[in-house]
């Protein structure tokens, strides 16, 4: 047991290295939704919900939401989410120390010890209920309605 726990921290300590570790493009997360939707399939009502930005706290939302921030490599389920990378990932057009700060007020060491998926969650509450949050919504609703003209057109 205590084998596996090793290597897992391990893992994770590989996976938090941040000479490497470059934000995601657009493409990449793409991808990345897709992959996590194959591992943890979600309602079409569900769909609809992450569709208009709404998170509901269910299990197979929280495990989904869980796989695309380990796969974006900004969570890992033993060290929990790594704040310098939800910084770079996410800051839009706030400066990296104001993203930073933000992200570091959203982050905890799970001392409840709550199952992984909840403490993603948790974070990923947070972290929307932020101006960072705002900031990815209204970069998504710009998207949408971008699409919609071209659809239009």
């Amino acid at each position: 047991m205590l084998k596996y726990l090793i290597v897992t921290l391990a893992l994770c300590a590989v996976a938090y290295a941040d000479e490497d570790w470059k934000p995601k493009t657009g493409e990449e997360i793409k991808n990345i939704r897709v992959e996590c939707l194959k591992q943890h399939p979600l309602s079409s009502d569900h769909i609809a919900q992450l569709k208009q930005l709404i998170f509901p706290d269910e299990l197979e939302v929280r495990q989904y939401l869980e796989c695309t921030a380990t796969k974006l490599d900004i969570f890992c389920s033993v060290e929990g989410y790594h704040a310098d990378r939800l910084a770079k990932q996410f800051r839009m057009d706030l400066t990296e120390e104001e993203a930073l700060k933000i992200a570091e007020g959203c982050i905890d060491s799970n001392p409840q010890k709550s199952p992984s998926d909840e403490w993603a969650f948790r974070g990923h509450r947070c972290l929307m209920a932020s101006k960072i949050g705002d900031k990815v919504k209204a970069f998504v609703r710009a998207k949408e309605e971008e699409a919609k003209k071209k659809k239009a057109a």
